[in-house]
């Protein structure tokens, strides 16, 4: 298995030390949205609304197992509430970010965050 080892030469490792450091520099450089301006709440793909991020918020989503909670500050917005079973999208915590998303699937509602600045994500890309 290690038999390819003794072909490596130095300047083998040097090339995979500088490819692997480029990869950890551009991934944090690349794949961020930058800062949200507006959260797009939508309940089986339909927009239910759009609410500005410099306001105080909240609003109901009624889903397909009940009640969603939707809350919007400042800069962040989150899931505070929802019916679902295990809870990832309340455990999602505030989105600050464009491009974040907390999904509610059971209740059909999703809290999606944009910006001016379209980044790339696992939902986009």
């Amino acid at each position: 298995m290690r038999q390819w080892l003794p072909l490596l030469r130095p300047c083998d490792w040097l090339v995979a030390l500088v490819a692997a450091s480029l990869v950890g520099v551009s991934f944090p450089l690349l794949w961020r949205g930058g800062p949200a301006d507006k959260a797009i709440v939508k309940r089986d793909g339909r927009v239910v609304a759009e609410l500005p991020l410099n306001i105080t918020k909240r609003i109901e989503v009624e889903g397909a197992l009940g009640i969603s909670v939707i809350e919007v500050r400042p800069g962040q917005a989150r899931v505070a509430a929802d019916p679902g079973p295990h809870q990832y999208c309340v455990k999602q915590g505030w989105l600050t970010q464009a491009n974040a998303v907390a999904i509610c699937a059971p209740n059909h509602v999703t809290l999606a965050l944009a910006g001016a600045n379209r980044g790339y994500d696992s939902l986009n890309y």
